[in-house]
């Protein structure tokens, strides 16, 4: 079980009331898949992904980095379980899409440098502490199922 001081919950609850979802979801998950292009494979039904340009501006791209953003939010409303909140993703992820688990990390990757890049001067080292965390348990618990 992960122990959470006050300023990590609410440094992460205040973190995701600011970021703008149509926003943030869209631009991590492009990040992630023009940088790490290999992740592309498992997005082989979003059409047209073959240079930044059109990943950037592909709406089932731009749709799935809100449904990323919108299943953070849920592990923020559970911080005290997010294994259990997570349960059913980490068997989609694991048993029906068979996604690598490693690209989890760089999704998280991706997403702290959007959130970074949003914030600016706001986020400062003891808040990047507390958003890595709280991402390395929500890898943790979407890893779960693999082990």
């Amino acid at each position: 079980m992960v122990k959470w001081t006050d300023f990590e919950r609410a440094t992460i609850q205040d973190i995701f009331s600011k970021i703008d979802y149509d926003v943030v979801g869209p631009a991590a998950l492009s990040r992630c898949l023009i940088v790490y292009p290999w992740t592309q494979r498992y997005f082989g039904g979003f059409g047209n992904l073959y240079n930044a340009a059109a990943i950037t501006s592909n709406p089932k791209v731009a749709a799935h980095g809100k449904v990323v953003l919108a299943g953070l939010e849920k592990a923020v409303k559970n911080m005290d379980d997010i294994k259990t909140t997570y349960k059913d993703l980490s068997v989609l992820h694991s048993e029906k899409l068979q996604v690598d688990p490693d690209n989890f990390n760089l999704l998280a990757d991706c997403l702290t440098i959007v959130v970074a890049s949003q914030m600016g001067a706001a986020f400062t080292p003891h808040v990047h502490a507390a958003f890595q965390k709280f991402l390395d348990v929500v890898v943790a618990s979407l890893r779960k199922q693999y082990y």
